[in-house]
């Protein structure tokens, strides 16, 4: 099976380190670990993937960025490619984002600052449980 990414977008420096680390250390080099500091950049590096024949398996996106917001993101990112799986971490968000993320974009799950190591994970985890699934069924 190829590699997969994960592409983690949030504009705090510190968060996306945070973020890749944990995931890098869980799951050791499973996966791909990506970072994007805005939705233009995050836009960047899909289209880099794509173009690599990368898989992306996951984006998790904070809400309150400059620019686009997150849901406003992960609508976009479902619009064009719906395989991909959606979540959404803040501390900010307000419900009527979340309902839009969850009616627009698909969202898989939405997780608050500061989030728990293992909710990450598990996370991950499942949406490469339900892909595999999917593939073989």
């Amino acid at each position: 099976m190829k590699r997969k990414a994960i592409l983690c977008v949030d504009d705090e420096k510190p968060i996306l380190e945070s973020l890749k680390e944990q995931i890098t250390n869980n799951l050791d080099s499973q996966y791909l670990v990506e970072i994007a500091e805005s939705s233009d950049e995050a836009w960047e590096v899909i289209e880099e993937l794509v173009e690599d024949g990368i898989g992306i398996l996951i984006i998790v996106s904070d809400w309150l960025m400059p620019g686009m917001k997150g849901d406003e993101f992960l609508i976009k990112v479902h619009e064009q490619y719906p395989q991909i799986y959606t979540v959404l971490l803040t501390g900010q968000a307000d419900e009527k984002a979340v309902l839009n993320a969850k009616e627009n974009a698909n969202l898989f799950k939405y997780l608050t600052k500061p989030w728990k190591e293992e909710q990450l994970i598990d996370i991950i985890k499942t949406a490469y449980d339900e892909t595999s699934n999917t593939m073989r069924g």
